[in-house]
């Protein structure tokens, strides 16, 4: 026969007045015995409250922020257990309590609570047991900056099941918590190969992942008028992404110019005919064709690392990803089977990616499965830079403005249009010989489009 019990705050020492911030179950949940119920934090330790029988929650009492003490009822469950398992005994049903460190909000303790999760539509418990680390874009974990990060022993359990670094994820719970949504949140985006390895949508990564030492905040009011904006959620994607791509990958840059005469000609005689089509062709058509025939030539840099690094992926397709200027920010859309179109076909997808980017109409799936990326400034301007690359891929390739330089061509200095190049490149997957031959077979191909016409 079923019974009401009121789930009281068992004994957490000389502790008072402790804070909830987290609640793990809802009404309607099926919890087993000894499930956390809700995390509770004080200034030296975060515990976690577990369930003394088996049943299902019929009323949570405790809100988020709520201020408890030892008695304090926080749910009441409906149980068909004996009378007896209501009251364990002494030592059974403890709070599990993470200590603080001096350089941490929270470390977990050497022996972490076993959680169960069920929704209130499934009858039959899930396995307590912790699912071993999947093959993820996660899956490699830093453990310093894992045991730092701030989240409760069961989100760093939950994440390490799903192979998350809860180091690389921002908090959006009370005081920059980790919560469980926050974790989810950084899987989906991992696996979606968003632009890039990450981040939850929740906010920019905080400073201090991997040991690195934090920037202090700092009160800019007291120096005079300030105004604070949000970043837009494209924004907050990117820095995640590019926080992480810049702590995991050793980044090399290797510049170059290609001599562009005589495909700036040709591209300029295609103009009216281009008219008559409704499509206006740019330099970027060119530059995506000449990529996608060095990268058959160098299949090294379509590739991308295995999970564990001890191996490489080669793809077999050639998908190139155009970085797009939004007003919201950076996206990264891909297009597919550059090396099977012409030049007609890429300049009208390149319009129309970029249209349906500054209207927020690309799907995921438009920005996912690239082979290698294009960054270009050169409808801005500079001469260099290091454009960083868009994991899971190795290499990202930057342009910059031509300009038209005098050249000595063995007789005499003549006018030639150079376009500077920039490829940054995963140094753990190419070597610096083999970065400067890919530049010099995309230069020679930019210098005279017809080689692209010799693939196999």
């Amino acid at each position: 026969m079923s019974e009401l019990i009121d789930v009281h705050v068992p004994d957490i020492g000389d502790a008072s007045d402790v804070e909830v911030i987290e609640i793990l179950v809802a009404e309607g949940d099926v919890v087993e015995l000894e499930a956390s119920l809700i995390t509770l934090e004080s200034d030296k330790a975060t515990m976690e409250i577990p369930s003394p029988v088996s049943g299902r929650v019929r009323e949570i009492v405790v809100k988020l922020g709520d201020k408890v003490s030892e008695g304090n009822i926080i749910l009441r469950l409906e149980s068909e257990a004996l009378p007896s398992q209501a009251e364990p005994d002494a030592g059974e049903s403890k709070p599990q309590e993470t200590i603080k460190s001096e350089s941490s909000p929270t470390a977990p303790s050497e022996s972490q609570p076993e959680e169960v999760e069920n929704s209130a539509a499934e009858a039959e418990p899930m396995h307590s047991t912790p699912a071993p680390p999947r093959s993820s874009p996660t899956a490699h974990i830093n453990e310093a900056g894992f045991k730092k990060a701030h989240a409760s022993p069961s989100v760093r359990r939950f994440a390490r099941e799903l192979g998350a670094d809860v180091s690389l994820i921002t908090g959006s719970g009370p005081k920059g918590r980790i919560l469980k949504e926050d974790v989810q949140a950084f899987v989906k985006q991992a696996l979606s190969g968003v632009g890039v390895a990450g981040g939850q949508g929740k906010g920019t990564p905080a400073a201090g992942g991997a040991g690195i030492p934090p920037i202090p905040a700092i009160d800019f009011s007291q120096f005079g008028p300030v105004e604070r904006i949000e970043l837009s959620r494209i924004k907050k994607l990117t820095a995640s992404n590019l926080h992480r791509a810049w702590l995991n990958i050793p980044l090399v840059t290797h510049h170059d110019e290609a001599d562009i005469t005589e495909t700036e000609a040709f591209r300029k005689s295609l103009k009216q005919e281009a008219e008559v089509r409704g499509l206006r062709i740019t330099l970027l058509a060119f530059i995506a064709k000449a990529l996608a025939s060095t990268l058959k030539a160098y299949p090294r840099f379509n590739a991308s690392l295995t999970p564990e690094g001890d191996g490489l992926f080669l793809k077999k397709y050639i998908h190139i990803g155009i970085a797009v200027d939004t007003p919201d920010g950076l996206v990264v859309p891909v297009i597919r089977d550059v090396d099977q179109k012409s030049i007609y076909a890429l300049a009208e997808e390149m319009a129309d990616i970029s249209q349906r980017a500054r209207n927020k109409k690309l799907k995921p799936a438009d920005m996912q499965g690239g082979s290698i990326s294009i960054s270009s400034l050169g409808g801005i301007g500079g001469t260099a830079f290091t454009p960083l690359v868009n994991a899971p891929e190795v290499a990202i390739l930057g342009v910059t403005r031509s300009k038209m330089q005098p050249v000595w061509n063995g007789s005499e200095f003549a006018p030639r249009l150079m376009l500077p190049l920039d490829l940054s490149y995963d140094h753990r997957v190419i070597d610096g010989a083999e970065a400067a031959r890919f530049m010099v077979h995309l230069c020679q191909i930019l210098a005279d489009v017809r080689r692209a016409l010799l693939d196999d």
